[in-house]
């Protein structure tokens, strides 16, 4: 078959839109000239022909006609195809892979059947085996043949970040994604990934990504960035061997006396340093993911473990490893709470001063209006007043709000830590001044608390059962 229909490559396409790396650019664009493919267009209006064609040409590479070496020139084809797309035909491409490359529902109820009337164990195990291949969508062979290209699970990757970008995934993307990361696990094993301590006599570009990549607490300068690694600071990511150059999770460690109960002082480069051989606990501040395409692939509770073990083999004078966490949507659901009138949290002296302050006579929206007072937290007056109560419907937060749908914590960073093992030992009280600290959990931070004895039996018990484990100073916020 001829695949030269009107498919011109376009050689200054602005990749800037999509999320394929240029590494991975380069190795399909020699690729595609190894494999002696002809030129292409790529027209801007995307017209109903092209789609035809598209189909056309991943069915043929779905069914593997004309032996290997064909097989590979059509991948090689339409990965030249897909990364010379504007981000909106990219989004089509995945769209025509999602919708017409899927199981075929009638076949999936024959073979249903078919496993309801078998008599005998041998016509058993021959229907679950064709029920099995039958829920098998046809496009996952194309993807598995993706695989195959230079770098093909990072160009897998990358598609998965494009893929992730678009913002109304329907629910057949939302399945495609799923099938590519079912796929990316496997390359992406942790017993593939290498633990490195980044230096500041690590490479420049490195670095620069690093704080490129700090999502939880900024990187303002290099100064910033050398606090973090060349005092009582540590940073330590997972890297691929694939992916020599590219972090794909790190975590920022301070190595401190006593358990930190606020960021700014933990981070500010005019802060004293302490000497990490007279330290007695490591304190997790930032764990960062840096490759969107991986989102779902759980790295961090390997990562958090492997560094506990490191640090516990080079400074024995640790005794303690918790973390001074954010938590991301407590203002979201204390918004919600106290509009629904919500107030059996507060106090009646509470009450009366929330609405004296606030001009408000409902508390509970009185408390979310002094909450909007540009730098309340820097009134003795007013912080006296909101503390018992913003702390109490914290630890009620962190302790009992769950999803609806499960016995998990709410707070994703409150459940990634609980699911590790960890217990709630501190509510820290305007411990992230930051104007982000303030907006997503009015100041508040936690410490979570790993006791490496405590470890296995705190994470059968949240996993199995919903169990918070928490300390007496948490518990004492609520009674």
């Amino acid at each position: 078959m001829n695949y030269n229909y009107n498919l011109h490559f376009i050689s200054e396409t602005d990749h800037s839109e999509s999320n394929i790396s240029n590494r991975t650019v380069n190795n399909i664009i020699s690729a595609w000239h190894e494999s002696g493919n002809s030129i292409y267009e790529i027209r801007p209006d995307s017209p109903e022909k092209d789609k035809k064609n598209l189909i056309e040409l991943i069915s043929d590479c779905i069914k593997e006609e004309g032996g290997e070496i064909s097989s590979q020139k059509k991948v090689i084809h339409l990965a030249m195809i897909y990364i010379n797309l504007p981000m909106l035909r990219k989004a089509k491409f995945l769209n025509i892979l999602a919708q017409y490359f899927d199981v075929d529902i009638n076949t999936i109820f024959e073979k249903v059947q078919n496993l309801r009337i078998s008599d005998n164990e041998e016509q058993i195990i021959k229907s679950e085996l064709e029920l099995r291949d039958a829920l098998i969508p046809p496009r996952v062979k194309f993807l598995r043949k993706l695989i195959n290209l230079p770098n093909g699970y990072i160009f897998l990757k990358d598609i998965r970040s494009d893929l992730l970008s678009l913002t109304d995934l329907s629910p057949r993307l939302i399945k495609l994604s799923d099938e590519i990361k079912t796929l990316l696990i496997t390359y992406f094993d942790i017993n593939l990934l290498d633990l490195v301590e980044i230096s500041w006599n690590s490479p420049a570009a490195l670095l620069e990504r690093l704080m490129e990549y700090e999502a939880v607490h900024k990187i303002g300068s290099w100064k910033g960035l050398k606090h973090r690694l060349l005092t009582d600071h540590r940073v330590f990511a997972f890297f691929h061997y694939k992916m020599p150059d590219e972090p794909l999770i790190f975590v920022e460690v301070a190595l401190v006396v006593g358990m930190s109960d606020n960021i700014q002082k933990l981070i500010d480069v005019k802060e004293k340093s302490g000497d990490p051989k007279k330290a007695d606990t490591a304190i997790f501040y930032s764990i960062s993911s840096t490759q969107k395409g991986l989102e779902g692939i759980s790295f961090g509770n390997f990562l958090i473990k492997r560094v506990v073990k490191k640090l516990s083999d080079e400074y024995k004078n640790l005794k303690c490893f918790a973390t001074l966490s954010p938590i991301p949507k407590f203002m979201c659901w204390l918004t919600s709470f106290l509009q629904n009138n919500e107030n059996n949290f507060l106090q009646p002296d509470e009450i009366i001063k929330i609405c004296n302050i606030s001009g408000i006579k409902d508390a509970g929206l009185g408390l979310l209006e002094i909450l909007n007072i540009k730098n309340w937290y820097k009134s003795n007056d007013i912080s006296d007043v909101i503390k018992k109560p913003l702390m109490r419907l914290c630890a009620h937060y962190l302790l009992n709000i769950k999803h609806k749908s499960s016995f998990k914590a709410y707070d994703p960073v409150a459940n990634f830590h609980l699911s590790n093992g960890a217990k709630i030992e501190h509510i820290n009280w305007l411990a992230d001044t930051s104007t982000k600290g303030i907006k997503v959990s009015a100041g508040i931070m936690v410490n979570y608390h790993y006791r490496l004895d405590k470890i296995t039996i705190n994470h059968e018990n949240y996993m199995n059962n919903g169990i918070v484990h928490a300390s007496s100073d948490t518990k004492k916020w609520i009674g």
